[in-house]
This record gives C-alpha cells, structure tokens and sequence, in this order.
C-alpha cells in the first residue's frame, strides 16, 4: 500500500514538473510569435502593449486548457490498465 501511495505520490510531483515547464515553453512560444508577427507586419505603436494582450487572450484559450491533460491522461492509463488487467 505504502509503495503504490508513493509511486503515486512520485508521479504527482512528476507531473507538476512538466506541467509547468510545458506552461512556460508554450508560453514563451507565443510570446515569440506574436513578437515575431509584430516585426513581420512593421506595426507601429506599443509593442508590449500588443504582446500583453495576446498573451491575455491565449491565457484563456483552449489550447492553454489542453496542456492540463499532463495530469488527465496518465491517471486514466493507469485506471484503464488496472481495469484491462484485473477485469478482462
């Protein structure tokens, strides 16, 4: 019991770890490409302001909600094989 609470436990913290590093690559994966866009199109006026508010608006999109399946997709493997296993 104390060993799967642990691999479980590990795997949380595992989990987290790439989540937020996936959070800040994706992010500044956009930054670069609203800056690069900016640069593209010889936009004049406040550049931050520009980056500010895409990132405002790809803070509340879907694809930023997607990488929350770092925490979904393994626990339903793991429920799905603990099923397949026992069950079948």
């Amino acid at each position: 019991m104390f060993g799967a609470m642990r691999l479980f436990l590990i795997l949380l913290v595992a989990q987290t770890v790439a989540y937020f590093a996936l959070s800040y690559y994706s992010r500044g994966m956009r930054r670069r490409k609203l800056e690069t866009w900016w640069d593209e199109k010889g936009k004049k006026g406040n550049k931050e302001a520009f980056v500010e508010r895409g990132l405002h608006v790809y803070d509340n999109s879907f694809r930023r909600k997607l990488i929350l399946g770092v925490y979904i997709v393994p626990w339903v493997a793991i429920g799905a094989l603990i099923y397949i296993v026992n069950y079948m």
